[in-house]
């Protein structure tokens, strides 16, 4: 019923090139930051393994024909241009990436019109106030955002201030927007004392028609069928179990793999994600990791984001928009109660992502692409019926960050416990050394990145940063 879809995976062979060991350094993990580490390094002259339990480079970051274009199943934007290394590395190469803008369009089950002002209000104040809250007095974004609704319906709207079916409403929508951003699974365990700090320029800039999958083949030196590194092998489909690391100063870090093989160098770099430390910290390291890093490990939150991506015989919607709907019947099951907002992916104009977080998200990833298309049909018929005809859509395509063993969920946020643990991502992001001091166990990946974590530039930046730690050394 699907059509087949073909995935853009990097050539391995045009960049492997069989190095025997032992390696300088062993890099577990080929998404932004192992990539980076990887390309560093071996740029430097050293002899690089980078490892994949995955069939393709990328990690987090998924690009895929689709429909007779180009879409991300996982990142979808490079999050500023001012000191950004996948932005710079973009424009060093003349590769145009496009800012995306939207203007949210509200729709409500019920099609009333009426309150339709108060909500763009409403939706303009949660935006403005959720942008810099280091200096609020309420720990949770819930408590504070709601707060200042409560004000400002109080002040601008006081026949409303006792509507509690329209201010729950609007609490719940907003609670599902705030949980698309950050990845959470409720608002109310979102922090208001984020580390996070967001890069200047467009927030939103596009690969459109290239991808973000150009972004590693520049780093690779793949891009229009380039040569690769000479000093890099990668192996795909190989999924590590064991990382074994000395405490003297005489031994060879050790990484076991899944096939049998193991591989020995100097050092290893782990950038897997924080979901799969999650899971495996305790069997992963031999020795074990030390108390304060587990304690990161533990205390750190990884939330889920997820996209059913339909495409369509033509477009029928208006492009540049950010569909809001607001569902009027809060019996309804979660496909209209639980979704997030639509969009459209700026190099596929005949398709439309519907955004899912936490537990609506991890359902769906339990359910077939028949049953998901179905529902989602009769989400958007149910909201947009009455302004537009829909089509039956042609083709459907949809991410499964919980579900995928080597991901365990899309990405980290501050949590409420966070502020108890400040140096929780920098502990994490610290290095295993040996008896001399020498770092043996590196880390990387968006988890350790304590300024631009839930990035692909910030796991980028923490991939730089292990690399100049080694070459630094």
């Amino acid at each position: 019923m699907f059509p087949l879809r073909l995935l853009l995976v990097l050539s391995v062979a045009s960049y492997s090139s069989c190095i025997p060991q032992p390696y300088d350094s062993i890099v577990v993990g080929m998404g932004s930051a192992g990539v980076t580490a990887a390309t560093i390094l071996a740029k430097a002259g050293k002899r690089v393994l980078g490892l994949e339990a995955m069939d393709r480079i990328g990690g987090r970051v998924k690009t895929v024909q689709f429909g007779g274009g180009i879409i991300e199943e996982g990142a979808e934007w490079i999050h500023g241009t001012q000191n950004s290394r996948v932005y710079d590395l973009a424009v060093q190469n003349n590769i145009t990436v496009i800012p995306q803008d939207f203007d949210f369009l509200i729709f409500r089950s019920d099609g009333n019109q009426t309150l339709m002002p108060v909500y763009y209000e409403l939706f303009n104040l949660c935006f403005e106030k959720a942008v810099n809250t280091s200096d609020v007095s309420f720990e949770s974004t819930a408590d504070y955002l709601t707060a200042e609704i409560i004000s400002y319906i109080k002040k601008n709207y006081p026949h409303l201030e006792h509507d509690k079916q329209f201010i729950d409403e609007f609490l719940d929508v907003m609670n599902l927007f705030i949980n698309a951003y950050e990845a959470s699974y409720d608002w109310h365990d979102v922090t208001t004392r984020s580390t996070a700090e967001e890069l200047g320029g467009h927030l939103h800039m596009s690969w459109h028609k290239f991808g973000y999958k150009t972004f590693f083949e520049l780093m690779l030196n793949t891009y229009n069928n380039g040569p690769g590194l000479q000093n890099l092998d990668i192996k795909l489909n190989t999924e590590v179990t064991k990382i074994i690391w000395p405490k003297d100063t005489s031994g060879e870090v050790k990484v076991v793999c899944a096939d049998g093989q193991t591989y020995t160098a100097n050092n290893a770099i782990v950038t897997v994600s924080l979901g799969v430390l999650k899971e495996r910290y305790d069997t992963l390291f031999s020795p074990e990791l030390p108390d304060d890093k587990i304690t990161s490990i533990q205390k750190m939150s990884i939330g889920l984001v997820d996209k059913v991506i339909l495409n369509f015989p033509h477009k029928w919607w208006d492009q540049n928009k950010v569909y809001v709907m607001i569902e009027a019947d809060k019996s309804n099951d979660l496909w209209f109660t639980r979704h997030g907002d639509v969009s459209t992916p700026l190099a596929l104009d005949t398709a439309l992502t519907i955004w899912l977080a936490g537990e609506a998200a991890k359902t769906a990833e339990t359910l077939t692409d028949e049953i998901v298309q179905q529902k989602s049909m009769e989400l958007l018929r149910r909201f947009m019926g009455k302004n537009y005809t829909i089509p039956e859509p042609n083709g459907i395509l949809r991410s499964k960050w919980h579900s995928n063993p080597f991901v365990r969920g899309s990405y980290t946020y501050d949590n409420l416990e966070t502020p108890k643990y400040p140096k929780a991502r920098e502990n994490l992001g610290a290095p295993l050394l040996d008896a001399s001091g020498t770092p043996r166990v590196l880390f990387a990946g968006e988890a350790t990145n304590p300024l631009h974590y839930a990035t692909v530039h910030g796991a980028s930046e923490t991939g730089y940063r292990e690399a100049m730690r080694l070459l630094n050394a």
